[in-house]
């Protein structure tokens, strides 16, 4: 990667491009494998369900939700899921999807420092993040404020997410490639971008806007907004394709036998005041 300073105005164009092209050639991957959810497979990790909880009745918002594959999982378990993103082409196909899933589902086209005005001032029970979504923000303390006005008194975030030090050695689980602290939000130029999802068909679409967010810049942001943190987990096993993890039969990736681990994954569930 070249990282080029941060001068071009409008961010959300630049990444939005990027993914409206990936969202058109995920459906046709083999990690995605749409089919197989057809089909009733659940993609959420072990953990999810045993740390948030039953969610059956409850109101769920799921920010930049890409396809939907982890929004159907959460439907199937009964919870009430508006998905929202920025992408037309992502929410499209996630309609398709959880219509061939005959789930009657609610898609919302909106970024999500805009999400709040786009759903209405409506809030949620639960507000649902998932792998690989933060990095994209330039703003963390931003985005807990806007998780903070989607949810109602005694309402729960629940953050599941890409461990910094994963981000930091994506490139060979050795070496650190860029800033692991105080990360500038900054423009990359990657001349042969691929999607992690099909690392053998190049993008037109080469340039992004991202920035790796420390624990501690996600923790202090939830807090800053007078959420209450109640867990807190760290993983060795991660759902992002890593050329030096070997993936299981679960979709998950792990190290190979022998091998010094750090954390992969972490998750996160804060709570918003019943009194607030």
């Amino acid at each position: 990667m070249v990282a080029v300073g941060c001068s071009e105005p409008d961010w959300r164009t630049t990444n939005r491009a990027l993914w409206e092209e990936m969202a058109a050639l995920h459906p046709s991957t083999e990690l995605y494998d749409v089919q197989g959810l057809v089909d009733g497979r659940d993609d959420l990790r072990p953990w999810e369900a045993i740390e948030l909880g039953p969610v059956d009745g409850l109101d769920m918002v799921h920010l930049q939700c890409h396809i939907g594959t982890d929004t159907i999982s959460w439907a199937r378990r009964g919870a009430k899921v508006v998905g929202v993103d920025f992408s037309p082409t992502a929410l499209h196909l996630a309609s398709e999807l959880s219509a061939s899933c005959s789930l009657p589902m609610e898609w919302v086209e909106s970024d999500v420092y805009t999400a709040s005005t786009a759903l209405a001032g409506r809030t949620f029970d639960v507000v649902y993040t998932g792998i690989g979504a933060l990095g994209w923000l330039p703003d963390v303390r931003r985005w807990a404020g806007v998780v903070r006005s989607l949810l109602r008194p005694g309402g729960v975030l629940y953050l599941v997410e890409l461990h910094p030090m994963w981000v930091a050695l994506i490139e060979d689980g050795k070496t650190i490639g860029q800033d692991a602290i105080d990360a500038p939000f900054q423009r990359w130029d990657e001349g042969g971008r691929v999607s992690y999802a099909a690392p053998g068909h190049p993008l037109v679409q080469t340039a992004a806007f991202e920035r790796l967010h420390s624990i501690s810049d996600v923790l202090s942001s939830i807090l800053s907004v007078d959420l209450e943190i109640e867990l807190f987990h760290e993983f060795d096993v991660t759902p992002a394709p890593t050329p030096w993890l070997e993936r299981g039969r679960d979709r998950l990736y792990r190290f190979p036998e022998g091998a010094a681990r750090f954390p992969l994954t972490y998750s996160l569930r804060a709570r918003r005041r019943s009194t607030a």
